[in-house]
Protein backbone atom coordinates (compact mmCIF):
# COMPACT_ATOMS: atom_id res chain seq x y z
CA UNK A 1 0.00 0.00 0.00
CA UNK A 2 0.98 3.62 -0.60
CA UNK A 3 -0.61 5.34 2.38
CA UNK A 4 -1.07 9.03 3.09
CA UNK A 5 -1.96 10.09 6.63
CA UNK A 6 -3.39 13.52 7.29
CA UNK A 7 -2.38 14.76 10.73
CA UNK A 8 -0.06 11.79 10.88
CA UNK A 9 2.43 13.39 13.29
CA UNK A 10 0.04 12.86 16.20
CA UNK A 11 0.16 9.91 18.55
CA UNK A 12 -2.14 7.55 16.65
CA UNK A 13 -0.58 8.54 13.34
CA UNK A 14 2.92 7.75 14.57
CA UNK A 15 1.89 4.26 15.66
CA UNK A 16 0.02 3.64 12.40
CA UNK A 17 3.14 4.69 10.48
CA UNK A 18 5.21 2.29 12.57
CA UNK A 19 2.94 -0.66 11.78
CA UNK A 20 2.75 0.18 8.08
CA UNK A 21 6.53 0.47 7.77
CA UNK A 22 6.97 -2.85 9.57
CA UNK A 23 4.70 -4.43 6.92
CA UNK A 24 6.73 -2.91 4.08
CA UNK A 25 4.15 -0.30 3.05
CA UNK A 26 5.08 3.21 1.90
CA UNK A 27 3.98 6.11 4.11
CA UNK A 28 3.56 9.85 3.61
CA UNK A 29 2.32 12.38 6.16
CA UNK A 30 0.33 15.40 5.00
CA UNK A 31 0.46 18.22 7.52
CA UNK A 32 0.98 21.95 7.95
CA UNK A 33 4.53 21.50 9.21
CA UNK A 34 7.05 18.72 9.59
CA UNK A 35 7.14 17.57 13.21
CA UNK A 36 8.47 14.00 13.55
CA UNK A 37 9.16 14.13 17.30
CA UNK A 38 6.54 11.46 18.14
CA UNK A 39 7.86 9.26 15.34
CA UNK A 40 11.31 9.46 16.91
CA UNK A 41 9.89 8.15 20.21
CA UNK A 42 8.91 4.81 18.68
CA UNK A 43 10.97 4.46 15.49
CA UNK A 44 14.66 4.26 14.66
CA UNK A 45 16.14 7.21 12.74
CA UNK A 46 16.35 4.95 9.68
CA UNK A 47 12.63 4.20 9.89
CA UNK A 48 11.72 7.85 10.43
CA UNK A 49 13.66 8.71 7.28
CA UNK A 50 11.39 6.37 5.33
CA UNK A 51 8.32 8.49 6.12
CA UNK A 52 7.68 11.05 3.40
CA UNK A 53 6.47 14.52 4.31
CA UNK A 54 4.02 16.53 2.21
CA UNK A 55 3.41 20.12 3.32
CA UNK A 56 -0.21 21.13 3.03
CA UNK A 57 -3.41 22.37 4.63
CA UNK A 58 -6.21 19.82 4.81
CA UNK A 59 -8.69 22.55 3.87
CA UNK A 60 -6.84 23.23 0.59
CA UNK A 61 -8.67 21.05 -1.94
CA UNK A 62 -6.25 21.52 -4.83
CA UNK A 63 -3.16 20.87 -2.70
CA UNK A 64 -4.60 17.76 -1.12
CA UNK A 65 -5.71 16.21 -4.40
CA UNK A 66 -2.34 17.10 -5.90
CA UNK A 67 -0.57 15.24 -3.10
CA UNK A 68 -2.60 12.10 -3.77
CA UNK A 69 -1.84 12.29 -7.50
CA UNK A 70 1.86 13.12 -7.16
CA UNK A 71 2.66 10.22 -4.83
CA UNK A 72 0.31 7.65 -6.34
CA UNK A 73 -1.50 7.21 -3.03
CA UNK A 74 -3.66 4.10 -2.86
CA UNK A 75 -4.95 4.36 0.72
CA UNK A 76 -5.82 7.39 2.89
CA UNK A 77 -6.04 7.67 6.67
CA UNK A 78 -7.63 10.97 7.69
CA UNK A 79 -6.60 11.91 11.24
CA UNK A 80 -6.22 15.69 10.97
CA UNK A 81 -8.46 17.61 13.34
CA UNK A 82 -8.62 20.06 16.21
CA UNK A 83 -9.30 18.79 19.73
CA UNK A 84 -12.13 19.62 22.16
CA UNK A 85 -10.53 22.69 23.83
CA UNK A 86 -9.73 24.38 20.52
CA UNK A 87 -13.19 23.68 19.11
CA UNK A 88 -14.73 25.14 22.27
CA UNK A 89 -12.60 28.27 22.10
CA UNK A 90 -12.98 28.80 18.35
CA UNK A 91 -15.94 26.85 16.89
CA UNK A 92 -15.54 28.42 13.44
CA UNK A 93 -11.92 27.31 13.18
CA UNK A 94 -12.91 23.92 14.57
CA UNK A 95 -15.58 23.49 11.91
CA UNK A 96 -13.22 24.64 9.17
CA UNK A 97 -10.60 22.04 10.01
CA UNK A 98 -12.75 19.18 11.30
CA UNK A 99 -15.70 19.41 8.89
CA UNK A 100 -14.56 21.27 5.79
CA UNK A 101 -11.18 19.52 5.93
CA UNK A 102 -12.93 16.16 5.99
CA UNK A 103 -15.08 17.14 3.01
CA UNK A 104 -11.90 18.07 1.12
CA UNK A 105 -10.54 14.57 1.78
CA UNK A 106 -13.74 12.88 0.62
CA UNK A 107 -13.94 15.03 -2.52
CA UNK A 108 -10.36 14.19 -3.48
CA UNK A 109 -10.86 10.47 -2.93
CA UNK A 110 -14.11 10.60 -4.92
CA UNK A 111 -12.30 12.26 -7.84
CA UNK A 112 -9.49 9.66 -7.75
CA UNK A 113 -11.50 6.52 -7.07
CA UNK A 114 -9.65 4.48 -9.71
CA UNK A 115 -6.42 5.20 -7.82
CA UNK A 116 -7.42 5.41 -4.13
CA UNK A 117 -8.75 2.08 -2.91
CA UNK A 118 -9.71 2.88 0.69
CA UNK A 119 -10.46 5.84 2.95
CA UNK A 120 -10.38 5.42 6.74
CA UNK A 121 -11.03 8.39 8.99
CA UNK A 122 -10.93 9.12 12.70
CA UNK A 123 -14.26 9.88 14.29
CA UNK A 124 -14.47 9.82 18.09
CA UNK A 125 -16.39 8.42 21.04
CA UNK A 126 -17.24 12.09 21.63
CA UNK A 127 -20.18 11.57 19.23
CA UNK A 128 -21.94 10.16 22.30
CA UNK A 129 -23.35 12.38 25.01
CA UNK A 130 -23.12 11.98 28.80
CA UNK A 131 -23.54 8.42 30.11
CA UNK A 132 -26.70 9.37 32.01
CA UNK A 133 -28.42 9.96 28.65
CA UNK A 134 -28.27 6.27 27.75
CA UNK A 135 -29.57 2.97 29.08
CA UNK A 136 -27.28 0.69 31.07
CA UNK A 137 -25.12 -1.77 29.17
CA UNK A 138 -22.92 -1.59 26.07
CA UNK A 139 -24.16 0.90 23.46
CA UNK A 140 -24.34 -0.04 19.78
CA UNK A 141 -22.72 2.03 17.03
CA UNK A 142 -26.05 3.30 15.72
CA UNK A 143 -27.73 4.40 18.96
CA UNK A 144 -28.90 8.04 19.17
CA UNK A 145 -25.97 10.44 19.25
CA UNK A 146 -26.18 13.61 21.34
CA UNK A 147 -22.68 15.01 21.97
CA UNK A 148 -21.86 17.50 24.70
CA UNK A 149 -19.25 19.43 22.67
CA UNK A 150 -18.78 21.20 19.33
CA UNK A 151 -16.06 18.65 18.64
CA UNK A 152 -18.52 15.79 19.07
CA UNK A 153 -21.04 17.39 16.72
CA UNK A 154 -18.35 18.02 14.12
CA UNK A 155 -17.56 14.30 14.23
CA UNK A 156 -21.27 13.46 13.88
CA UNK A 157 -21.37 15.70 10.82
CA UNK A 158 -18.42 13.85 9.29
CA UNK A 159 -20.07 10.47 9.89
CA UNK A 160 -23.26 11.71 8.26
CA UNK A 161 -21.41 13.11 5.27
CA UNK A 162 -19.57 9.80 4.85
CA UNK A 163 -22.93 8.03 4.56
CA UNK A 164 -24.11 10.56 1.95
CA UNK A 165 -20.97 10.01 -0.14
CA UNK A 166 -21.75 6.29 -0.15
CA UNK A 167 -25.43 6.80 -0.90
CA UNK A 168 -24.84 9.33 -3.68
CA UNK A 169 -21.56 8.13 -5.17
CA UNK A 170 -20.92 4.61 -3.86
CA UNK A 171 -17.78 5.86 -2.09
CA UNK A 172 -16.96 3.45 0.73
CA UNK A 173 -15.24 4.65 3.90
CA UNK A 174 -14.67 3.44 7.44
CA UNK A 175 -14.97 5.70 10.48
CA UNK A 176 -13.39 4.67 13.78
CA UNK A 177 -14.30 6.05 17.21
CA UNK A 178 -11.39 5.89 19.69
CA UNK A 179 -12.01 6.71 23.36
CA UNK A 180 -9.15 7.20 25.88
CA UNK A 181 -6.11 6.22 23.84
CA UNK A 182 -3.00 5.79 25.97
CA UNK A 183 0.62 5.11 25.15
CA UNK A 184 3.90 6.77 24.29
CA UNK A 185 3.29 9.91 22.25
CA UNK A 186 -0.12 10.72 23.74
CA UNK A 187 0.54 14.20 25.09
CA UNK A 188 -2.43 16.26 23.88
CA UNK A 189 -6.17 16.22 24.37
CA UNK A 190 -8.71 15.90 27.14
CA UNK A 191 -8.02 12.22 27.79
CA UNK A 192 -4.21 12.32 27.68
CA UNK A 193 -3.97 12.39 31.48
CA UNK A 194 -3.66 8.61 32.07
CA UNK A 195 -0.64 8.59 29.75
CA UNK A 196 0.81 11.58 31.58
CA UNK A 197 0.34 9.70 34.85
CA UNK A 198 2.32 6.76 33.47
CA UNK A 199 5.05 9.08 32.21
CA UNK A 200 5.26 10.75 35.62
CA UNK A 201 5.68 7.39 37.32
CA UNK A 202 8.50 6.56 34.91
CA UNK A 203 10.20 9.75 36.09
CA UNK A 204 9.39 9.21 39.78
CA UNK A 205 7.23 12.33 39.82
CA UNK A 206 3.76 12.84 41.34
CA UNK A 207 0.76 13.35 39.08
CA UNK A 208 -2.91 14.12 39.66
CA UNK A 209 -5.49 13.00 37.08
CA UNK A 210 -8.02 15.82 37.25
CA UNK A 211 -11.06 13.68 36.53
CA UNK A 212 -12.45 10.40 37.82
CA UNK A 213 -15.34 8.13 36.97
CA UNK A 214 -15.38 5.64 34.12
CA UNK A 215 -13.71 5.61 30.73
CA UNK A 216 -12.58 3.20 28.02
CA UNK A 217 -8.80 2.86 28.03
CA UNK A 218 -7.41 1.75 24.66
CA UNK A 219 -3.73 0.92 24.14
CA UNK A 220 -2.41 2.93 21.20
CA UNK A 221 -0.79 -0.04 19.47
CA UNK A 222 -4.18 -1.78 19.39
CA UNK A 223 -5.89 1.34 18.04
CA UNK A 224 -3.29 1.70 15.30
CA UNK A 225 -3.81 -1.96 14.44
CA UNK A 226 -7.53 -1.34 13.90
CA UNK A 227 -6.76 1.49 11.47
CA UNK A 228 -4.34 -0.70 9.54
CA UNK A 229 -6.85 -3.55 9.43
CA UNK A 230 -9.53 -1.13 8.17
CA UNK A 231 -7.23 -0.14 5.30
CA UNK A 232 -6.98 -3.66 3.94
CA UNK A 233 -10.15 -5.53 4.96
CA UNK A 234 -12.73 -6.26 2.25
CA UNK A 235 -15.47 -3.69 2.80
CA UNK A 236 -18.37 -1.87 1.17
CA UNK A 237 -20.35 0.81 2.98
CA UNK A 238 -19.86 3.85 5.19
CA UNK A 239 -20.19 2.69 8.76
CA UNK A 240 -18.66 4.26 11.86
CA UNK A 241 -17.45 1.76 14.44
CA UNK A 242 -16.97 1.88 18.17
CA UNK A 243 -13.60 0.76 19.52
CA UNK A 244 -13.46 -0.95 22.89
CA UNK A 245 -10.56 -1.52 25.22
CA UNK A 246 -10.68 -1.76 29.02
CA UNK A 247 -13.85 -0.13 30.37
CA UNK A 248 -12.80 0.77 33.91
CA UNK A 249 -13.10 3.48 36.53
CA UNK A 250 -10.14 5.56 37.65
CA UNK A 251 -9.54 3.50 40.84
CA UNK A 252 -9.20 0.41 38.63
CA UNK A 253 -6.76 2.21 36.34
CA UNK A 254 -4.80 3.28 39.41
CA UNK A 255 -4.73 -0.30 40.69
CA UNK A 256 -3.44 -1.54 37.32
CA UNK A 257 -0.78 1.17 37.31
CA UNK A 258 0.31 0.14 40.81
CA UNK A 259 0.50 -3.48 39.66
CA UNK A 260 2.89 -2.41 36.89
CA UNK A 261 4.78 0.05 39.11
CA UNK A 262 4.21 -0.20 42.89
CA UNK A 263 5.56 3.31 43.47
CA UNK A 264 2.47 4.66 41.68
CA UNK A 265 0.49 4.00 44.87
CA UNK A 266 1.80 7.22 46.35
CA UNK A 267 2.76 9.13 43.20
CA UNK A 268 -0.59 9.14 41.36
CA UNK A 269 -3.93 10.48 42.54
CA UNK A 270 -7.18 11.26 40.73
CA UNK A 271 -10.37 13.28 41.00
CA UNK A 272 -13.96 12.10 40.86
CA UNK A 273 -15.47 14.09 37.94
CA UNK A 274 -17.11 11.87 35.32
CA UNK A 275 -16.27 12.83 31.74
CA UNK A 276 -19.37 13.69 29.72
CA UNK A 277 -19.03 10.90 27.15
CA UNK A 278 -20.74 7.51 27.37
CA UNK A 279 -18.02 4.97 28.10
CA UNK A 280 -19.63 1.53 27.72
CA UNK A 281 -19.56 1.14 23.94
CA UNK A 282 -20.19 -2.10 22.08
CA UNK A 283 -17.61 -3.11 19.45
CA UNK A 284 -19.51 -6.19 18.23
CA UNK A 285 -20.01 -4.71 14.76
CA UNK A 286 -16.31 -3.88 14.44
CA UNK A 287 -15.30 -7.38 15.47
CA UNK A 288 -17.87 -8.87 13.09
CA UNK A 289 -16.92 -6.82 10.05
CA UNK A 290 -13.16 -6.31 10.50
CA UNK A 291 -12.13 -8.74 13.25
CA UNK A 292 -11.18 -10.62 15.15
CA UNK A 293 -9.14 -7.77 16.64
CA UNK A 294 -7.19 -8.79 19.77
CA UNK A 295 -6.81 -6.28 22.60
CA UNK A 296 -3.83 -5.86 24.90
CA UNK A 297 -4.79 -6.30 28.59
CA UNK A 298 -4.75 -3.03 30.51
CA UNK A 299 -1.87 -3.90 32.83
CA UNK A 300 0.23 -5.12 29.92
CA UNK A 301 -0.42 -1.93 27.93
CA UNK A 302 0.56 0.15 30.94
CA UNK A 303 3.68 -1.96 31.49
CA UNK A 304 4.80 -1.58 27.85
CA UNK A 305 4.21 2.17 27.98
CA UNK A 306 6.09 2.49 31.26
CA UNK A 307 9.03 0.47 29.92
CA UNK A 308 9.36 2.62 26.81
CA UNK A 309 9.08 5.85 28.81
CA UNK A 310 11.84 4.64 31.12
CA UNK A 311 14.06 3.74 28.17
CA UNK A 312 13.52 7.17 26.63
CA UNK A 313 14.20 8.89 29.95
CA UNK A 314 17.38 6.88 30.43
CA UNK A 315 18.56 7.99 26.99
CA UNK A 316 17.74 11.62 27.73
CA UNK A 317 15.08 11.64 25.00
CA UNK A 318 11.87 12.03 27.03
CA UNK A 319 10.08 15.37 26.59
CA UNK A 320 8.36 16.39 29.82
CA UNK A 321 6.89 19.72 28.69
CA UNK A 322 3.38 18.23 28.68
CA UNK A 323 3.65 17.52 32.42
CA UNK A 324 4.10 21.16 33.42
CA UNK A 325 6.50 22.38 36.03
Amino acid sequence: MRVLLTGGYGCIGAWIARQLLERGDSVWIYDLKEDPRRLHLILSPERVAQVGYVAGDVTDAAAFRGALEKHGITHVVHLAGLQVPTCRADPILGAKVNVLGTLVVFEAVKALREQVQRLVYASSAAVYGPPDNYPAGPLADDIHLAPATHYGYFKCCNEGNARIYYADHGLSSIGLRPWTVFGVGRDLGMTSEPTKAIKSVALGRPYHVTYGGWQDLQYVEDVAGVFVRALEAPYQGAKSYNLRGAVVDLPTFHKALVEAAPEAATLVTHGDRQLTIAYDLDDAALQRDLGPLPATPLVEGIRRTLTLFRQLAGAGRLDTSDLGG
